[in-house]
């Protein structure tokens, strides 16, 4: 029997740009119920995902994204909401589209291997499974290199997020140059929340090069930390890992303003071939 044949290939689409994986198939569900509902939590119950796992996954969209795709609404009878950007609408229905074509171009493939015999579609399954690497930092951002300082030893990196906001990344030379590095290309900057410090005080000075304020959308209480997500005025966020101590020391709570915090030497760079 030919096991090409009747088991033809079938996959999900994930369209990635130079900067990495930016959409799948969850999170444009996910993008799909917000616009229905205008609710994270109900949105996030459709897909199905918990509360947590839906606002982590539109983080990580309006960071990675050039436009935000997802932004929070104020006032109204609900006292606000969540609502798609008119970018993420469109964003939805090109992926939709696109989907449609990926699908008929799997069908068509499965019939060659099958017809030919020339590859076995079980093992190229197998090796996408083997590819499918994701890594586990909270804070993931995109844009291309602005700034690149030799320091012999090392390199300075800066990159832009949005017209308002740069952060600093400090790497080896070997790496700078293992990732081909320039200006104008576009990498991934990981940040660990562990590695987030959070202030309220605009008067401290600290030697950290990327200080970046905002405003507390989400304070997430765990056993013995807190996970508190700073929404910067581009939309994009930034999470850190906070004691419940600290956190009431700050008396950190959503709307308040604080600036997150994390050393150069903390972003982890990332670059596609």
């Amino acid at each position: 029997m030919d096991t090409n044949a009747s088991n033809p290939l079938h996959g999900r689409l994930s369209i990635e740009s130079a900067s990495g994986a930016a959409l799948s198939d969850t999170r444009v569900r996910l993008l799909e119920e917000i616009d229905r509902f205008g609710s994270i939590n109900r949105a996030a119950k459709a897909v199905p995902l918990s509360y947590k796992a839906a606002w982590d996954a539109i983080d990580t969209l309006n960071n990675l994204s050039p436009e935000p795709l997802v932004e929070r609404t104020t006032g109204g009878r609900q006292g606000g909401g969540t609502a798609l950007t008119d970018y993420g609408r469109r964003m939805v229905a090109m992926y939709r589209a696109l989907e449609i074509e990926t699908g008929l171009a799997l069908e068509r493939a499965s019939a060659r291997l099958a017809e030919g015999g020339v590859a076995d579609v079980g093992e190229f399954r197998k090796l996408m499974h083997t590819m499918n690497i994701r890594n586990s930092a909270r804070n993931q951002f995109a844009g291309p290199i602005v700034g690149l300082r030799d320091g012999e030893v090392d390199f300075e990196v800066r990159i832009r997020l949005d017209a308002r906001t740069e952060i600093v990344a400090v790497i080896t030379r070997a790496s700078a140059e293992t990732l081909g590095l320039t200006i104008g290309r576009d990498v991934v900057a990981l940040v660990k929340s562990s590695s987030v410090l959070v202030a309220t005080d605009s008067e401290v000075r600290l030697t950290a090069h990327n200080q970046l304020w905002g405003e507390i959308a989400m304070v997430h209480p765990g056993s013995v930390n807190d996970e508190v997500t700073i929404a910067l005025p581009s939309g994009k966020n930034v999470t850190a890992v906070v004691t419940h101590g600290s956190c009431k020391a700050l008396a950190l709570e959503v709307g308040s303003k604080a600036c997150a915090i994390f050393k150069s030497s903390s972003v982890i760079l990332a670059a596609y071939d």
